[in-house]
C-alpha cells in the first residue's frame, strides 16, 4: 500500500497575498497594521482626511470677511467712542473744581466773594456732609485760631468762608440745592462773574496766559450753571 505524503502546511502563506483597497475617505480608519487582509503586514497611518480641507477653510473665510463687511457698514466694527454720562453728581464736581480754581487764581477783576454761595449750592453732596461732620467742624475751628492770631490773603480766606457758610447755613436755604430755583441763583451768580471777567478785561486779553487759568474756569462755572438749568 503506497504512503503519501503532502508538503504543503496548513499555516503556510500564498505566495501572493492579495491586499485590499484603501477604505474611502469619509469611512472609519482601520487599526494599525491590519490594513486589507488579516495577514498583510502593518503599514503606516494613514493620515485623516480632515486635517485639512481647503474647500472648508475657503468657505469659512469668506463668510468671516462677509460678517466683518456688514458689520462696518452698520457701524459696529470701528473706533468707539464713550463719552462721559455728565451727571449731576459730575456737573458738581466740575462747578467745584472750577470755583476753587476761581478763587485762587490771579488775572481777573471778578468779585470772588461770589463764589461763596456758588460753592453752597453746587457742591456735591458727599462735599458739603463732610463740611457739617467732626471734620468740617475742626477745620473750622482751626482756621478760625489761624485767623484770629495771623493774617490771612483774601485768596486763602475765601476757602475758609465758604466753610463756615455751609456749617452755619440754615436748612431752609440748604434745601435750595439740586432745585430749579438754586438752579436759576447759580446761572444769575455765573453770568454776573462771567461779565465781570470779559468787560474789564477783555475779551482777547482773557486768553492771554496771565488770565487764561480764571477764564477756563469761569466758562466751565457756566457751562455747569446752565446744564444743571437744563
Amino acid at each position: 500500500m503506497a504512503t503519501t505524503f503532502s508538503l504543503s502546511s496548513p499555516n503556510a502563506l500564498p505566495l501572493f497575498h492579495h491586499i485590499d483597497k484603501e477604505p474611502p475617505l469619509l469611512s472609519p480608519r482601520p487599526p494599525l497594521g491590519v490594513v486589507g487582509s488579516r495577514f498583510s503586514p502593518s503599514l503606516p497611518p494613514r493620515a485623516s482626511s480632515f486635517a485639512y480641507n481647503p474647500l472648508r477653510y475657503s468657505v469659512e473665510g469668506q463668510r468671516m470677511a462677509l460678517t466683518k463687511r456688514k458689520t462696518k457698514r452698520s457701524g459696529g466694527v470701528g473706533a468707539v467712542c464713550f463719552a462721559a454720562p455728565l451727571t449731576v453728581r459730575n456737573l458738581q464736581w466740575i462747578s467745584t473744581i472750577s470755583s476753587a480754581v476761581l478763587m485762587l487764581a490771579k488775572g481777573t477783576p471778578v468779585q470772588k466773594s461770589f463764589l461763596v454761595p456758588l460753592f453752597a449750592l453746587q457742591a456735591p453732596s458727599s462735599v458739603i456732609s463732610w463740611v457739617k461732620g467732626e471734620y468740617g467742624m475742626w477745620a473750622a475751628f482751626l482756621a478760625l485760631l489761624v485767623r484770629l492770631f495771623y493774617y490771612i490773603p483774601g485768596e486763602l480766606e475765601l476757602p475758609f468762608m465758604a466753610l463756615l457758610l455751609a456749617i452755619v447755613a440754615p436748612q431752609q436755604v440748604m434745601n435750595l440745592r439740586e432745585t430749579q430755583e438754586g438752579a436759576i441763583i447759580a446761572v444769575l451768580i455765573a453770568a454776573y462773574l462771567g461779565f465781570q471777567h470779559f468787560s474789564r478785561t477783555g475779551f482777547q486779553k482773557s486768553f492771554e496766559q496771565g488770565s487764561i487759568v480764571a477764564t477756563i474756569a469761569i466758562v466751565c462755572i457756566t457751562v455747569a450753571s446752565l446744564l444743571f438749568l437744563i
